[in-house]
């Protein structure tokens, strides 16, 4: 093709000064600088065999065949490459993987959806922080408000605590925690035996060493099996609202969220409130829908009201 319209004109008088040019000034054809862009490779470092020393397409080619994978791998890529990465699936992930798959495909899952008004909760923690944190080394949390709730709720709901086992229905009368924790290889969901003996604090010192656990690659399956009911928080994430998947053979998982402040009705006037979604994802088999709405409010009355936990009213 046309030489480029900035290219140095040959006339008789610059000859002398294109032979002194430093190597760098070569040019290469745009075909050529496309396969030297890929490799990583300086036209200026290839031999042009074309008019005038230009790098033709074939010499670029020959010249990506020599140069060392390490020599591209430093160089960004340009814009609009396409690139591929084929990586193993962990066991982790293929476990986690198949569970999902199990959960939708054998139960009849359905979600419903409240919210709760975080105020009490974060009026409680701000007040209490230094104390806590004095006496037992660690910071108040969420969690252990909404395990105390979801043990509430189930006392008063059986059926979200309960799973099927072939014709039977089984009734669990402890209460087995699983609490999602993200680790380094993927989301797992340890268990907290018997939530209901625990104090707050115990809760909360024993989620720390799941989570400490979980991203030294520590968790071991005695962690994870068992169950009763599962939390999952996506709000240490962002996640606003999500529909969670029972981890089975349990019958219900609750999905905790962002805290947000949106208006709402308080006493006839519209306030600003933290407000977070709470999701319960159940099995439809045992679980009717009544029982189902009937434990979201029963979580969301302990939350915007902890003394209940406490008085277990």
């Amino acid at each position: 093709g046309d030489p480029p319209a900035d290219e140095a004109p040959k006339a008789p008088a610059k000859a002398s000064k294109a032979k002194s040019a430093p190597a760098k000034e070569a040019i290469a054809m745009p075909a050529a600088q496309r396969v030297l862009d890929q490799a990583g490779i300086d036209a200026a470092d290839v031999a042009g065999t074309g008019p005038g020393g230009r790098v033709l397409k074939e010499d670029a080619k020959a010249a990506a065949k020599k140069a060392k994978p390490s020599s591209a791998a430093a160089v960004k890529p340009p814009a609009g490459a396409r690139e591929e990465e084929v990586v193993k699936m962990t066991r982790l992930r293929k476990t986690i993987a198949s569970r999902l798959v199990e959960a939708q495909q054998t139960a009849a899952l359905l979600t419903t959806v409240n919210e709760a008004d975080m105020t009490a909760v974060m009026e409680m923690r701000s007040r209490f922080k230094q104390q806590y944190l004095d006496k037992h080394g660690i910071k108040l949390g969420f969690m252990s408000f909404f395990v105390k709730a979801v043990i509430e709720a189930l006392k008063e709901y059986p059926a979200l605590n309960a799973e099927i086992r072939g014709d039977n229905v089984v009734y669990k009368h402890y209460y087995d925690i699983g609490v999602a924790v993200g680790g380094g290889k993927g989301l797992v969901v340890p268990i907290l035996r018997n939530a209901e003996s625990m104090s707050f604090a115990e809760i909360e010192l024993q989620i720390a060493e799941f989570g400490r656990k979980a991203k030294a690659g520590q968790i071991m399956p005695d962690d994870l099996t068992g169950g009763s009911f599962s939390i999952t928080n996506g709000g240490v994430y962002g996640s606003l609202l999500s529909t969670p998947i029972v981890n089975p053979p349990q019958s219900g998982i609750l999905g905790m969220h962002n805290i947000v402040q949106r208006p709402i009705g308080v006493d006839g006037e519209v306030v600003l409130r933290p407000m977070m979604y709470l999701a319960v994802t159940y099995d439809h088999r045992i679980v009717d829908g009544r029982e189902a709405v009937g434990f979201l409010i029963r979580i969301k009355e302990c939350i915007e009201n902890p003394e209940r936990i406490l008085l277990e009213i």
